[in-house]
């Protein structure tokens, strides 16, 4: 079981940002920068990544990490229950198996997107491009914040319920975002 050493304040939201997204890249795409290692679910020994962060400069107490795991409005990351391994629930590019179950998407997904990739998703649909998976959103809100990321937001629709009849797989991450290896462009409704 993971102790707490460490200072037990509140990250402000400046650090708070600034820790997530080198936890992403470490845990996501480059655990060899710090030379962590993953297993093959993703996940990392808590204790390893806090002493490896401190040692390149971003000292993370646990009781952060556990404020930052929690509070995460996207929820990019998780704890195991005993918190001695942590991993990021989606978003790969090493390879991971993250071992999510097929299930059953609702009808109706989304995906923020901007204008600029019309063309090319109209060619060659939602790819997953470094990612293990394509990442569709519950709802339009959620799409409409991960398109804003990189201009002025485009919603598209995905028949998911038509992609499942059609033998596409589905699974659920452990924050709600849903993952397919593909959208092809006949199952993709423009606004």
């Amino acid at each position: 079981m993971l102790r707490n050493h460490a200072s037990t304040h509140r990250m402000n939201d400046s650090t708070r940002t600034r820790y997530s997204k080198f936890l992403s890249l470490v845990l996501r795409h480059q655990p060899q920068l710090i030379g962590l290692t993953l297993d093959g679910q993703g996940w990392a020994d808590t204790a390893d990544l806090l002493r490896r962060c401190a040692a390149h400069g971003r000292a993370i107490s646990v009781a952060e990490l556990r404020d930052l795991v929690a509070t995460s409005p996207k929820q990019r990351f998780a704890l195991s229950d005993d918190g001695a391994r942590i991993r990021a629930n989606q978003g790969h590019s090493v390879e991971v198996e993250l071992g999510y179950a097929p299930a059953t998407a609702p009808a109706l997904l989304y995906h923020g997107t901007v204008a600029a990739v019309r063309n090319a998703i109209e060619r060659d649909g939602l790819s997953k491009m470094q990612r293990h998976h394509v990442h569709l959103s519950p709802d339009e809100a959620t799409a409409r914040i991960v398109g804003g990321r990189r201009g002025a937001p485009v919603i598209l629709r995905i028949d998911a319920a038509a992609m499942q009849r059609d033998g596409y797989v589905f699974y659920c991450s452990d924050n709600g975002v849903w993952l397919t290896e593909h959208v092809p462009p006949k199952y993709i409704r423009w606004p």
